[in-house]
């Protein structure tokens, strides 16, 4: 191997060994089944709890992505206030609070706090001792009432239009030319004021 100019000679390590450090998985099935015995002893322990925490619906970020609605950390204090719920309470009945989080809209408002009071509508909250119930305790039917372990569902983040005719107004409206003569009222607004002034300007000389 020849060599140009005053170039570094190179050297070459080919004996790395390296058999001995390849990664294997071959215990991932058994990984698997351990996850999966963890998760049903945890259920067990958790008795008629639900198994996961109930979360606010947010919009996801970007413009490309907020058409979507997911979990977000947790509600608001807003949102609890107008729900009814304590912030303490709230962690004590499997609901994650933010204290960070704001809302940005009435309907983004509106619609965790619906989804609090449905929440706490399907709630039974079971008594330490059932002889000294305590505030805020389910008591009588309630405690005998068929119980659920999933929680509240995700709404979904539009709503389906019945199929309709076409209006004649519809029909005839240039969405197009439309556009592009609200775009072209935008980009001469300026020069249209300054034009409109300066008319203005003149008349009233010319008064004079």
């Amino acid at each position: 191997m020849g060599f140009a100019h005053n170039n570094v000679l190179h050297a070459n390590h080919f004996r790395k060994d390296w058999q001995s450090r390849v990664r294997t998985w071959f215990d991932q099935p058994g990984r698997k089944l351990r996850r999966r015995n963890a998760r049903k002893e945890k259920a067990a322990k958790l008795g008629v709890r639900p198994l996961t925490l109930l979360r606010p619906a947010v919009r996801a970020q970007t413009i490309r992505y907020n058409r979507k609605i997911r979990e977000g950390r947790g509600f608001t204090l807003a949102e609890l206030k107008e729900a009814g719920i304590g912030k303490k309470e709230a962690r004590g009945i499997g609901i994650v609070v933010d204290h960070r989080r704001r809302n940005l809209s009435e309907e983004g408002k509106a619609l965790n706090v619906e989804r609090l009071k449905a929440y706490k509508a399907r709630l039974i909250v079971f008594p330490r001792n059932s002889k000294k119930p305590k505030k805020g305790d389910s008591t009588g039917e309630e405690l005998t009432a068929p119980t659920t372990r999933s929680t509240l569902p995700i709404p979904s983040s539009f709503v389906r239009e019945e199929p309709r005719k076409i209006t004649e107004e519809e029909r005839e409206f240039q969405a197009y030319r439309t556009l592009r003569n609200e775009r072209a009222a935008a980009r001469h607004e300026g020069a249209r004021k300054v034009r409109e002034a300066k008319k203005a300007e003149e008349e009233a000389n010319k008064k004079k």
